[in-house]
C-alpha cells in the first residue's frame, strides 16, 4: 500500500526534549504531512487535509518519529497532544481531547486496544552529497 514519502531533512527538524512535567506539546516540533490514502511516491508538501490522510513527523530526543495525525479513540488531531516518557520505556504521546495515551514504539494504547497507526521511517543519504554536511533525508511510509 503506498511507497515512500520525503518528510524533509534531519536538521530541519528541531529536537523536543527536556524535563517538562507533564510532556511537550508535539505542534512546536512537528510537521503535518498530507499524504492521501492511494499514494504514489512522491515528495509531499506540509498541507492541512482530511485527518485520515495526515502523518506528523517529529524528532523526541534525538529519534524520529512518524505517526497518524488522527487519535485513533476521538478522532482528534495528535499534532495538538504531548509527548512525554514513558520510564525505562522510551516515549508516548497523549491526546489533547480526551487524555488517552499512547506508546510511540508500538502504538499500543493505555486502554484497551486501541491502537496508534505508526509509520516506517528511514533515514537516507541525500541524493547528492557533495556539500559534505552528512545531513540525512527522512522518508515515511504507512506500514502495512
Amino acid at each position: 500500500m503506498g511507497g515512500w514519502h520525503f518528510a524533509g531533512n534531519v536538521s530541519s527538524y528541531p529536537d523536543i526534549h527536556g524535563d517538562k512535567e507533564g510532556g511537550y506539546r508535539v505542534r512546536a516540533g512537528c510537521r503535518t504531512l498530507c499524504i492521501p490514502q492511494r499514494e504514489q511516491p512522491q515528495r509531499v508538501q506540509m498541507s492541512r487535509s482530511n485527518l485520515d490522510e495526515q502523518v506528523i513527523v517529529f524528532k523526541y530526543k534525538g529519534s524520529i518519529h512518524a505517526i497518524d495525525n488522527k487519535c485513533p479513540h476521538s478522532s482528534f488531531p495528535l499534532g495538538q497532544g504531548s509527548i512525554y516518557d514513558i520510564e525505562d520505556a522510551g516515549a508516548g504521546i497523549r491526546c489533547f481531547r480526551h487524555g488517552w495515551s499512547f506508546d510511540l514504539l508500538t502504538g499500543q494504547g493505555d486502554r484497551g486496544t486501541v491502537r496508534l497507526a505508526l509509520w516506517e521511517i528511514q533515514l537516507r543519504d541525500p541524493p547528492d552529497e557533495s556539500d559534505g554536511d552528512g545531513d540525512k533525508e527522512i522518508w515515511v511510509k504507512r506500514r502495512s
